[in-house]
């Protein structure tokens, strides 16, 4: 388990996401008067490690903790966090409604079994919190629609709301002069469907929103940073397959030939799987 804070500017740190109970990367956007923490973590144990990480650095004088979106793992750890909370709209009302949720395995498998919850989910949420899970949902204290500015002392942080397939709240933030976009999941297929999916209408609007900020680092919630060449490597990719989806449809043989073609190369595990996640955003319209 990482448990050591990294420097990701001279503004930015972070705590590294930990794949063995789905936890995301924690973010602290140091300006000259206050600090800015994107994400609350998954649960009061990552929300302690985090906030006790950027006690150790001398890291203080909170503004606030931004949500990307509402999903368990960026939110979890929000009434251990105990700071004014920001989130879009929707993210509010996702988390009303999971305030009524009862977090026993019994009803946790129940909602898996109705497709109200994710297997992947339900499994991380009974790793993190063993036998004993005492879950509290926080609502924001502060909503907003389409756009919020933060200025932190010589640091300005726009979130904006951009959506897409993986949850329809999700929100980026950008710090202008780090020139980092904090992309929480939004870049992730859907997690609520039968097949994780990704319609092309979606990720276009999602990439050209995403292409609106002239960022150098690309903080992806579950992965390490990306420089601006692999980002934009990855952006390409996404852009390519949406147009042989849409020119092959569920011909999943002449789309996975015409994108290795292209590619010049046999096709990765990852890109396969980004592939059908394609085809299922068809096979839904």
């Amino acid at each position: 388990m990482e448990k050591n804070l990294k420097q990701l500017t001279n503004r930015i740190h972070y705590l590294p996401h930990d794949s063995e109970t789905d936890r995301p990367i924690l973010s602290a956007i140091c300006g000259d008067d206050e600090t800015l923490i994107i994400d609350a973590g998954n649960s009061d144990n990552h929300a302690k490690l985090f906030l006790g990480v950027l006690n150790q650095n001398q890291i203080a004088n909170y503004h606030s903790v931004v949500l990307t979106h509402w999903h368990w793992d960026h939110c979890f750890g929000t009434n251990q966090m105990n700071l004014l909370t920001i989130a879009h709209e929707n993210t509010k009302m996702h988390l009303e409604k999971m305030m009524e949720y009862d977090w026993s395995d019994e009803a946790l498998d129940n909602r898996v079994e109705k497709g109200l919850e994710n297997q992947f989910c339900s499994d991380m949420i009974k790793k993190e919190f063993g036998e004993n899970r005492n879950i509290t949902i926080t609502l924001p204290n502060t909503t907003f629609k389409d756009k919020y500015e933060i200025d932190l002392g010589g640091i300005r942080c726009v979130v904006k709301h951009v959506g897409g397939d993986h949850s329809d709240d999700s929100s980026l933030i950008f710090v202008e002069e780090e020139k980092v976009l904090f992309l929480g999941d939004c870049l992730y297929p859907s997690v609520y469907e039968q097949q994780p999916q990704y319609k092309i209408e979606n990720v276009r609007h999602l990439l050209e929103n995403i292409e609106m900020f002239d960022a150098e680092i690309y903080v992806l919630s579950h992965e390490h940073p990306f420089s601006k060449d692999d980002f934009m490597g990855y952006i390409m990719l996404l852009k390519l397959i949406c147009d042989l989806t849409e020119k092959h449809q569920r011909n999943h043989s002449n789309l996975v030939n015409e994108l290795s073609t292209q590619l010049n190369r046999e096709l990765s595990q990852l890109e396969e799987e980004i592939v059908f996640c394609f085809i299922n955003g068809l096979s839904v319209d």
